[in-house]
C-alpha cells in the first residue's frame, strides 16, 4: 500500500509541537460540547456546525468487522431544536455530508457506526475533496492506528470570519480542514491540511501533498 510510505517520513519532535486537545475543545471555545463514547464535538451555534472533532482510534478494532450496511443520518438530540441540523438541509446544495469522525473507522459495532451519522459530526464538503482526497487521510489514519496500536485524531474545521452558507438552516461552509494525528507514547505526529475547494486538486493527487508541519498550525486557526 502506497500510504505506508508516509510512515517513513521523519516526524516533528513533541517538544516542537505538543498538541493539546483541550486548547480547542473546551467550554470557552465551544457553544456546546457533545461527548459520546466514541468522539467529542465542539459545536458552534452560529456556524450551525462543528469547529473541532476529536477521537482515538483503537488499532485492534479498526477494520475488525467492517459492517457493510450504513445507517441513515439523524439530527443531534442533545442540541436544542433551533440548533439541530436536518439531513435534508444538504439536499441539492452541491455539497456532500462530510463525516469528520468517519464511518469506516467506527464500523466495528452498530452503536459506534450509528454515532458517526449524527449531523453534529457532519459538515459541508466539496464532493471531490470528500470522496477522493479526505478519504485518503482517513484511510492512512487507520493504517497508522493498526501499526501503533492506537492513534489520536483531531479534526479542526476552518471557517472564515464571514463564511458562505447553505440556504437551508444557514449552515456555514468551511474554508478547509486540518487533520492532526498523534501518539505521544510512540513519538508519532503528523498533520495535514485540505482546502474545501474541488478545483484545487487533481483526482489522483498523492496524500503527501497535503502534509504540513504541525508547528505551523495557529493556536486558533478557525478564523484566519
Amino acid at each position: 500500500m502506497k500510504l505506508k510510505i508516509l510512515l517513513l517520513i521523519p516526524i516533528l519532535s513533541s517538544s516542537i509541537f505538543a498538541f493539546n486537545t483541550s486548547k480547542y475543545i473546551n467550554q470557552d471555545h465551544c457553544a456546546q460540547l457533545i461527548i459520546n463514547p466514541y468522539f467529542k464535538v465542539c459545536y458552534d451555534y452560529n456556524l450551525m456546525g462543528a469547529k473541532v472533532i476529536s477521537y482515538t482510534l483503537n488499532g485492534e478494532k479498526v477494520n475488525r468487522i467492517n459492517i457493510k450496511k450504513r445507517p441513515s443520518f439523524h439530527t443531534e438530540k442533545s442540541l436544542n431544536r433551533e440548533y439541530r441540523v436536518s439531513p435534508k438541509s444538504y439536499s441539492k446544495t452541491g455539497y456532500d455530508r462530510g463525516h469528520m469522525a468517519n464511518d469506516a473507522s467506527f464500523d466495528w459495532s452498530i452503536e459506534s457506526l450509528n454515532a458517526t451519522y449524527t449531523m453534529a459530526n457532519i459538515v459541508p464538503q466539496e464532493p471531490r475533496v470528500n470522496r477522493y482526497h479526505w478519504v485518503k487521510v482517513e484511510r492512512y489514519a487507520r493504517l497508522v492506528a493498526r501499526k501503533l496500536g492506537s492513534l489520536n485524531v483531531v479534526n479542526i474545521i476552518q471557517y472564515t470570519s464571514n463564511p458562505k452558507r447553505l440556504k437551508k438552516q444557514n449552515i456555514a461552509i468551511p474554508k478547509g480542514f486540518y487533520k492532526i494525528l498523534y501518539n505521544k507514547e510512540k513519538d508519532f505526529e503528523k498533520c495535514f491540511y485540505y482546502k474545501n475547494d474541488s478545483s484545487s486538486y487533481e483526482k489522483k493527487e498523492k496524500l503527501k501533498k497535503h502534509l504540513i508541519e504541525c508547528s505551523l498550525i495557529e493556536p486558533n486557526p478557525l478564523y484566519p
